[in-house]
This record gives structure tokens, C-alpha cells and sequence, in this order.
């Protein structure tokens, strides 16, 4: 007895296969692309979080007022108020490093030295007179960003009372 049996696939089974693995492996390709771009993403938002909490602190623990009526902004060594953080320039960095040649492209830290491992972060600082519930207030606010993933970027607020 003889069967009449096929074995084996056609040429268009072959064909819509290949059509149906490729749109499923570019799909999956599409999901592992764009979850490798952003893996940093997370880093350089805690990265971003700690400079700001720093500089936030850093600033709310200076008096209120201006102790000895010094110049302000003219040195972050000599900052001795709250109001001397207002418009922060250069990230406030004194100096620069081989890893940050350019004046302010690094956090720095409560000298003006540049981190060296926080490459790529600027720092912005407002500081505002304002009341809070009647109470004379300086309003600070810290703003960081990465200069290289503009979608990288927090604020925070933070305020200083007079007591």
C-alpha cells in the first residue's frame, strides 16, 4: 500500500514564517533598544537627587541673615548666609580638575572642589524672601540637570526660617 503522504513545508509556508519571526524579532530588538538606552537613566537621576539634597543642606544651614555684611556671592568659602546662594554661578566651583577641565561642568562640593566621579551636572539656586503662616522665610530652591540627558533634571525646595 502506497500513501500519498507530503513531508516538508511549501515555499509560501517557508516565506510567511520568515515574514512572521522577523516582525516578532524586530519587535523584541525595538523593546531591548530603547530599555538599554535608558538603563542610566536611573543612576543619573539618583546622582542628580544626592548633588541637590547636598546643596539643599549646605544652604539651609547657614544663618538667615547676613552676620557680618560681607560681599555677597564673591566666594563660596566665605558664604555665610542663605542669601549669598542666590544664583549660584559655576555650580559653585573655585577650581577645576583633569576629569573637569571646564570651571562648573562637575558638582562640586562645600569648598568649591569639583567631584571629580559627577561629571556633566549643572546646578542652579534661588533663593527668595517670602512668609510662610505670617513667618519671615527665605524660599531656596535647587535645581540640577545633566548636561547630556536633558530628560535628567529635579528640583528641590527647601525652606529657612529665622529662629
Amino acid at each position: 500500500m502506497r500513501f500519498n503522504s507530503h513531508r516538508g513545508a511549501s515555499l509560501i509556508e517557508l516565506v510567511i514564517s520568515i515574514v512572521i519571526i522577523s516582525v516578532g524579532l524586530a519587535g523584541i530588538l525595538g523593546v531591548m533598544n530603547l530599555t538599554t538606552a535608558k538603563s542610566a537613566d536611573p543612576v543619573l537621576r539618583m546622582q542628580a537627587l544626592a548633588i541637590a539634597q547636598s546643596y539643599l543642606e549646605e544652604i539651609l544651614l547657614r544663618d538667615f541673615a547676613d552676620p557680618d555684611v560681607d560681599a555677597e556671592g564673591a566666594n563660596r568659602e566665605i558664604y555665610d548666609d542663605v542669601d549669598d546662594y542666590h544664583a549660584l554661578a559655576s555650580n559653585g566651583c573655585l577650581s577645576t580638575s583633569a576629569a573637569c577641565p571646564v570651571l562648573g561642568n562637575c558638582a562640586c562640593d562645600q569648598f568649591g572642589v569639583p567631584i571629580d566621579d559627577l561629571p556633566n551636572y549643572t546646578v542652579g539656586v534661588s533663593v527668595v524672601a517670602s512668609t510662610l503662616n505670617g513667618a519671615p522665610v527665605q524660599r531656596v530652591e535647587v535645581t540640577v540637570s545633566h548636561t547630556r540627558v536633558p530628560d535628567v533634571g529635579l528640583s528641590l525646595t527647601g525652606y529657612r526660617a529665622n529662629f
